[in-house]
């Protein structure tokens, strides 16, 4: 059985990049018939953030990324946090010692940092790899500090072969006897997340590209122990597009980039999966773009994954979020504009207003700008009234305002289709195209050139009053 997991360390926001390996790992997972593990990584207890942990349970539960497995709903391999732990790495780390795989190093942190360079890089000499039994034992006895190190090959060569990047070689002298267990009891990363894939059953460790560099190390680990290697599948690098146009690894300085942020702006979680599922994955059996969690993992496949790194696109993103808006129950767009619609135009009218912006925002954060044009005009501008295609002037809106406006105080309906019939019968009386006429009020009520909604539509969210009020305003403007 396919067995994946996620092993996310609770250090803040997930990162988009984060999500990603969650999305593919559970992909991999349901795809094959498997089971998909939440592992929290926390032996780095510097960065620990409190909250971050819950945030992390928020953020797959708002994704769709359910678990068999995890802190919160436990199983046969429970704890699965990697502080309650302890005494379990402490056990194979002693057991790999035994098996002449690491060696106990008492080197204290002076002595260690006179191994620096003049560049502050760091080499481990290996000073107590041969010690011989009975010195440990008396360092052991007298309760000398000390942590537990890989005991690397110093000849040939290491390799393993990656499901997106293939084979993969790396020689042994390159590699550095590194930190198992730490003099705190606490493991590192290198040492328990093989420990716990192998205890757990993973057969499938998905993980950023990031970490192919520290493979070699991971699977001289699995050899050392006996144990059978996973398979591994290395995820492209994600990218974020700078200002002068070249790319860099995605980071802030990119804008939004965890989910959290995300979701905050008003992206919608269904659109973030479906983007983010195609940074580092396209199907070869379909050009449809647009999935659902259920059909992606139907089509998921490993070998549809590809090497090269991926740019984190908002335009994309927004494109996918706007038609996820378009198609959207009207109701639930309703329900989920609350937090974005200014309270001013929370009342009977706010069906309309919602129903005009729907097809014209891209992400529920861009409601309170858009309606702001329903809540006070924007500064006069006669330049707007402007227009080739219409042949419109702000002359030609100095004529005819004072006649629109003696047309709408004698407008009892002021519903869209009443408005729109009766400024139509003026724009014939008028000799001018219904368009022009429409752009000259538009712009006389809104000051804006892109507005949700036409001339008609505006008049009847804005009420008699105010359109008359406004349009009084623009005429003494001109």
């Amino acid at each position: 059985m396919v067995v994946t997991r996620f092993a996310p360390s609770p250090t803040g926001f997930m990162h988009v990049g984060n999500l990603r390996t969650a999305l593919y790992a559970y992909l991999i997972a349901r795809a094959n018939g498997g089971k998909f593990i939440l592992r929290i990584e926390d032996t780095d207890q510097e960065r620990f953030v409190d909250g971050a942990i819950e945030l992390i349970y928020k953020t797959l539960k708002d994704a769709g990324i359910e678990y068999d497995e995890g802190p919160d709903i436990g199983g046969p391999s429970a704890p699965y946090v990697q502080s309650q732990r302890k005494e379990i790495y402490k056990k194979y780390a002693e057991m790999l010692v035994e098996k002449g795989g690491a060696y106990y190093c008492f080197c204290t942190k002076e002595r260690l940092e006179n191994l620096k360079n003049e560049e502050g890089a760091f080499e481990y000499d290996r000073h107590c790899r041969n010690l011989s039994k009975e010195e440990v034992e008396k360092k052991l006895k007298n309760g000398v500090s000390y942590v537990i190190r890989q005991k690397m090959p110093t000849e040939g060569e290491t390799c393993f072969d990656d499901l997106v990047f293939g084979h993969v070689s790396v020689k042994n002298q390159e590699l550095q006897d590194i930190i198992l267990l730490k003099s705190d009891g606490l493991p590192t990363y290198n040492f328990a997340h093989v420990v716990d894939d192998h205890l757990m059953g993973v057969t499938h460790v998905v993980r950023g590209s990031e970490y192919i560099a520290s493979s070699p190390k991971h699977v001289l680990l699995y050899d050392a122990f006996g144990w059978e290697r996973p398979k591994y599948v290395h995820l492209p690098l994600l990218m974020g597009k700078n200002e002068d146009g070249s790319f860099s690894k995605l980071s802030k300085r990119h804008g939004a980039v965890s989910f959290q942020d995300l979701t905050d702006e008003g992206y919608l979680p269904q659109a973030i999966i479906n983007y983010i599922a195609f940074l580092g994955w396209k199907s070869k059996q379909t050009t449809e773009e647009f999935f659902s969690l259920d059909e992606l993992k139907k089509l998921f496949k490993i070998e549809e994954i590809n090497k090269s790194p991926s740019v984190f696109d908002y335009e994309k993103l927004n494109w996918f979020n706007k038609a996820y808006i378009l198609n959207m129950p009207f109701e639930e767009f309703k329900t989920l504009a609350q937090k974005y619609l200014p309270n001013q135009l929370k009342g009977e009218k706010q069906d309309k207003i919602l129903s005009l912006i729907k097809p014209r925002i891209e992400k529920l954060a861009d409601i309170e700008e858009v309606t702001q044009i329903f809540i006070h005009s924007r500064g006069f501008d006669a330049a707007l009234f402007e227009n080739k295609k219409n042949k419109t002037s702000a002359e030609q809106a100095k004529q005819i305002l004072p006649v629109v406006q003696e047309c709408l105080q004698s407008q009892e309906n002021f519903s869209n289709d009443a408005l729109f019939a009766s400024l139509s019968k003026l724009a014939e009386k008028l000799n001018i195209k219904v368009g022009a006429l429409m752009w000259i009020v538009r712009i006389a009520l809104t000051f804006t050139q892109a507005t949700p909604g036409g001339a008609t539509e505006i008049l009847e969210v804005l009420g008699k009053d105010e359109s008359l009020k406004r349009i009084e305003a623009a005429i003494k403007n001109l």
